[in-house]
């Protein structure tokens, strides 16, 4: 089973909302074990572990067990993850509904019963319109219910241009303590204990409502960074991935042994070599198309000799190195890197 994680722009923001409310940040980030300078970058990933522990802190040392309907209520999609920024330049709220939904693994990488993978579902039912959440346990962690379905409230009583958007709220989980804040923060009827985590849509027409300002062109450059996104995500989960990951910044120092890399995934040699044998490769394949894949990439797209090359890639020996890229490619690599100085030259 995978590790499930969230966007660094969610931990962030949490982090500055409880901050703002009179919890310590270093107290913060030492209960929850966050790194803060990955922080910075919001499409870094963190942990869910690390998100409940934050949320945790953060309602405890702000004294607010309603901070997770707060943090909803504070911040916009579109200051905590790209996938926002699509939905606000799409056409219409049934456009920004599809994206949501379509690259919802971005804001957080969950186990869901949704066969299509996706974590936010709209779907009419007896006449009705839902937007459900279908990922699996969510009662162990109700709050990150309540912060998105209290950041969409808030958004559409701001975006709808004065019309009722939302008709009901649902939960699965139980009325908390602070029940009283949900009426003051979705304004519309809550209800508990429900078979579902929902928001029913209060007319089926205003999902035709148009986005002030869309642009096809932003749409285009925000969904292939999404794209590249959920790619580099999806990587992460496979074994091969994360070994990956491991080696990219020690190619160049020759530190690449199997052992090595299983005691950063906190994995005996032997779990490692079945997890990549049950993903049908080896280490030392991983390995050698790695160096494959970058020393194509450095000869034929960058200004970077063969000599750098062979060094970047983990390669001590030239020679070494020469005969590995004949045998990728049937080619020597200085007749690639020369090839695409030629092709530049063209261009220019």
């Amino acid at each position: 089973m995978r590790e499930p994680t969230i966007s660094a722009g969610f931990a962030r923001a949490l982090l500055e909302l409880a901050v703002k409310k009179g919890a310590s940040r270093p107290a913060l980030a030492a209960r929850a074990g966050l790194d803060l300078k990955a922080l910075e970058d919001q499409d870094n990933r963190v942990s869910l572990a690390k998100y409940i522990a934050l949320m945790r802190a953060g309602q405890e040392l702000t004294g607010d067990p309603a901070l997770a309907l707060h943090f909803g209520e504070a911040f916009e999609m579109t200051e905590l993850s790209i996938v926002g920024l699509i939905g606000m330049t799409c056409e219409t709220f049934a456009d920004a509904f599809e994206q949501l939904g379509r690259f919802s693994q971005l804001i957080i990488d969950v186990e869901v019963d949704d066969p299509g993978g996706r974590r936010l579902v709209l779907a009419r039912e007896s006449g009705r319109v839902w937007m459900t959440d279908t990922r699996k346990n969510p009662n162990e962690f109700p709050e990150l219910t309540e912060s998105s379905f209290a950041r969409m409230a808030a958004a559409s009583r701001r975006k709808a241009a004065g019309r009722d958007f939302v008709k009901e709220i649902h939960f699965t989980h139980a009325a908390p303590a602070y029940r009283a804040e949900y009426d003051q923060v979705f304004q519309v009827p809550v209800i508990f204990e429900s078979d579902r985590n929902a928001v029913l849509i209060a007319d089926d027409s205003i999902l035709a409502t148009k986005i002030p300002n869309p642009s096809r062109y932003v749409f285009g450059v925000l969904s292939a960074r999404a794209e590249a996104l959920l790619k580099q995500l999806e990587s992460s989960r496979s074994t091969r991935g994360r070994v990956e990951s491991l080696l990219m910044p020690i190619l160049h120092k020759g530190e690449t042994s199997m052992d090595s890399i299983a005691v950063k995934l906190g994995l005996s040699r032997q779990t490692l070599l079945r997890k990549l044998k049950a993903e049908g490769t080896t280490f030392e394949k991983v390995l050698d198309d790695l160096r494959h894949r970058l020393a194509v990439d450095y000869l034929s797209g960058r200004k970077v000799s063969v000599n750098e090359t062979a060094y970047l890639v983990g390669f001590s020996e030239p020679a070494a190195f020469s005969r590995a890229f004949k045998r990728w490619t049937g080619a020597s690599p200085r007749a690639m890197r020369t090839k695409a100085e030629g092709s530049r030259l063209r261009l220019s």
